[in-house]
């Protein structure tokens, strides 16, 4: 029994932990994979949301275009996504082949129950992307890893 445990305890640390069942999805000029069990809620504007059924978590997609003919390098292009943002707490990541970045901070409501936001952003030189997860910081451990899974899976379609 024990050696059982210990197997599922480390499939669960190998996997993320977060138990979501994932699904390949298009957002614009993305492919990424979602919750399934998720509710995708219809656009505004450019923003796509994902709501988890519990009302725990959510996270926007959004999706645009470089507005330079011929577009920019995809390094240059990040840098001023985050300039516009406020680039202070942002690391450096890859995702989709491409440079990207995230930060994740801490918030309270008004009743002073905490909401952890972790923010990706990246570029590929032609499309520009953003993905806002937010979650109940008290359900990190099952959301942390989700927000970590579906943002490696975004891939810029051709």
């Amino acid at each position: 029994m024990i050696v059982h445990g210990a197997a599922l305890v480390l499939a669960l640390a190998l996997g993320g932990g977060s138990g979501e069942e994932l699904a390949a999805t298009t957002v614009g000029a993305l492919r990424l994979k979602v919750p399934t069990a998720w509710q995708r809620r219809p656009n505004e504007g450019t923003t796509t949301r994902f709501a988890a059924p519990t009302g725990e978590a959510y996270f926007d997609v959004d999706v645009g275009r470089v507005q330079r003919d011929g577009g920019m390098p995809s390094s240059e292009c990040l840098q001023k996504i985050l300039a516009g943002l406020g680039d202070k707490g942002f690391e450096f990541t890859s995702i989709g082949g491409q440079p990207a970045a995230f930060r994740q901070y801490v918030d309270k409501d008004s009743q002073g129950k905490k909401f952890i936001q972790v923010s990706y952003v990246g570029c590929n030189g032609e499309v520009t992307w953003s993905m806002q997860f937010h979650m109940v910081q008290a359900k990190r451990d099952r959301f942390g890893p989700l927000a970590e899974k579906v943002s490696r899976s975004i891939e810029y379609q051709k």
